[in-house]
């Protein structure tokens, strides 16, 4: 059996040598005729799984170790019987501590308490649950806002988006969509931007979209942190410049997020193939505990990754894809011990540098 593998997939060889022959690409260089006589492909997010891609191909599985679904014609693939596994929630936890790391360096720079100010989630599914459990750690008030959640779970616990909209901080967490009872592309655009004011803090780390970019850079907000951007890696040079954080849709990208996206399909090839699961897989990654001597929240949070080299790093645009593709190493907070006792701040337990939520 062949596998195609976009070569940014995290332990491609480790994982999934088993399966037979393995060829690599870069995810935007896979094209038809390399995926001739290639049985699996697994890719990211830089490769589009379509007609155009796969016609005429042997391709039977395709896998994609991301969490977004937008590359991919699931349509298609259902047509033409062609197995799909997905990574959906792999990075929730990655993405959720970068907003949270994001919040703490803002509160410290703007002088503001945390524990006063309201948070508007738009999408409170894998990430946004996780956001919504680690901001209430800090005293912030949420403001949750998923309309097919609100259809399935009722009214309880959930606001309207224009409500929403109206929060100290407003951050972005759903799918890219342009059909269907929900659709969120321009889910933020010319009907309700005049919601967003110039003491609000806006976020995207979701998809760029969703937020209407030509209206976004011509408005006043307190600050912008943009991680997910329209027509990657051609970004919005405008809203880059001016932005708090400007990153190159990094926010997912720690290693317990690209090995649980390889985690996650390498068991769904193994049940596609019949294989028995290997136990060594699971513990691929499994770093030394670290500990951190800082005595602040946000130096703390920076000591752990600092996001500011992020945005420091593609301050030239054009270095985008390749810092993206090149990017530093990153472990999420569970494999840290703090001397800062974040039980001692302002409404904060124990709880917030742990990964799941309750």
């Amino acid at each position: 059996m062949k596998l195609m593998i976009d070569d940014a997939v995290w332990g491609f060889k480790e994982i999934f040598s088993d399966f037979g022959e393995i060829v690599t690409l870069p995810g935007r260089e896979i094209d038809r005729q390399s995926l001739l006589d290639c049985e699996i492909l697994i890719v990211r997010s830089r490769t589009k799984v379509n007609k155009e891609l796969l016609e005429g191909t042997k391709v039977r599985f395709v896998g994609s170790t991301v969490a977004g679904l937008d590359h991919i014609d699931e349509t298609y693939l259902l047509e033409k019987n062609i197995t799909f596994a997905s990574a959906q929630g792999c990075n929730a936890n990655a993405v959720a501590e970068y907003v949270i790391s994001a919040l703490a360096n803002l509160a410290n720079d703007y002088s503001f308490d945390l524990s006063s100010k309201t948070l508007g989630i738009i999408g409170v599914g894998n990430v946004g649950s996780r956001l919504d459990f680690k901001a209430k750690q800090l005293g912030i008030t949420t403001l949750l806002n998923d309309p097919p959640r609100q259809e399935i779970e009722g009214n309880k616990g959930f606001f309207d988006l224009n409500t929403a909209l109206n929060a100290d901080i407003v951050t972005f967490h759903t799918p890219l969509t342009f059909s269907g009872l929900y659709p969120t592309h321009n889910l933020l655009g010319s009907h309700n931007f005049d919601l967003i004011t110039e003491n609000t803090i806006l976020i995207n780390a979701a998809r760029g979209g969703i937020i209407d970019e030509n209206l976004w850079e011509n408005t006043k907000t307190k600050a912008n942190v943009i991680d997910c951007w329209v027509d990657e890696p051609n970004i919005n040079s405008k809203l880059q410049s001016s932005a708090y954080w400007a990153t190159p849709h990094i926010a997912g990208h720690s290693i317990d997020a690209k090995f649980m996206g390889s985690y996650m399909i390498y068991k769904d090839l193994c049940s596609f193939t019949k294989t028995p699961l290997k136990n060594e897989v699971e513990h691929l990654t499994n770093p030394a505990v670290v500990t951190i001597n800082e005595n602040t929240l946000h130096e703390t949070l920076n000591s752990i990754y600092p996001f500011i080299d992020d945005h420091l790093a593609i301050k030239n645009i054009l270095k985008f894809e390749d810092y993206r593709r090149n990017y530093p190493d990153r472990f999420e907070w569970r494999h840290f011990k703090t001397r800062f006792d974040i039980s001692q701040a302002s409404h904060v337990n124990h709880k917030l540098l742990q990964n799941d939520y309750e």
